[in-house]
C-alpha cells in the first residue's frame, strides 16, 4: 500500500477549505483515507494563525512509516523544518518565445537609434 500524505479538499464552491489526510494513493482526492493530519484555509492571509493547522508529530510517524509527502504538504514540512525540500528549477519555462524574444530586439534598436538621434540633437546645437 502505497501512503501520501496530501489534501483533500472541503468548503463550498469557491471557497476552498482543505483537509491534510494520510491516504493510500489509489484512493480519490476527496474520498476515503486512514487519518486527519490538520487543515489549510487558503482564503485566510498568511500571517493569520488559523490559516494552517496541522500535527507536526502525526507527520513525522507517518512518513517514518514511508507515507509520501506531496509537493504542498513537503512545502508546510519545510517550513516547518521537519524536511528540506529540493527547490524546483524549470529553465525552459524562463526562455521568452521566438516573437517575443524578435520583438525585444526590435524594440532594443529602436530605443537606441532613439537615443543616438536625442544625444546627436542635443549636440548640434551646442556646437552652432
Amino acid at each position: 500500500m502505497s501512503l501520501k500524505i496530501r489534501m483533500a479538499r472541503a468548503g463550498t464552491k469557491k471557497r476552498p477549505v482543505y483537509h491534510i489526510v494520510v491516504a493510500d494513493s489509489r484512493y480519490p482526492r476527496d474520498g476515503r483515507f486512514i487519518e486527519r493530519l490538520g487543515y489549510f484555509n487558503p482564503l485566510l492571509p498568511k500571517d493569520n494563525a488559523d490559516r494552517l493547522k496541522f500535527d507536526i508529530e502525526k507527520a513525522k510517524s507517518w512518513l517514518a512509516k514511508g507515507a509520501m509527502p506531496s509537493d504542498r504538504i513537503m512545502r508546510f514540512l519545510d517550513a516547518a523544518g521537519v524536511r528540506k525540500r529540493m527547490p524546483r528549477n524549470n529553465p525552459e519555462r524562463a526562455l521568452p518565445r521566438k516573437e517575443r524574444k524578435a520583438q525585444a530586439e526590435a524594440a532594443a534598436k529602436a530605443a537606441a537609434a532613439a537615443k543616438t538621434a536625442a544625444k546627436a540633437a542635443a549636440a548640434a546645437p551646442a556646437a552652432t
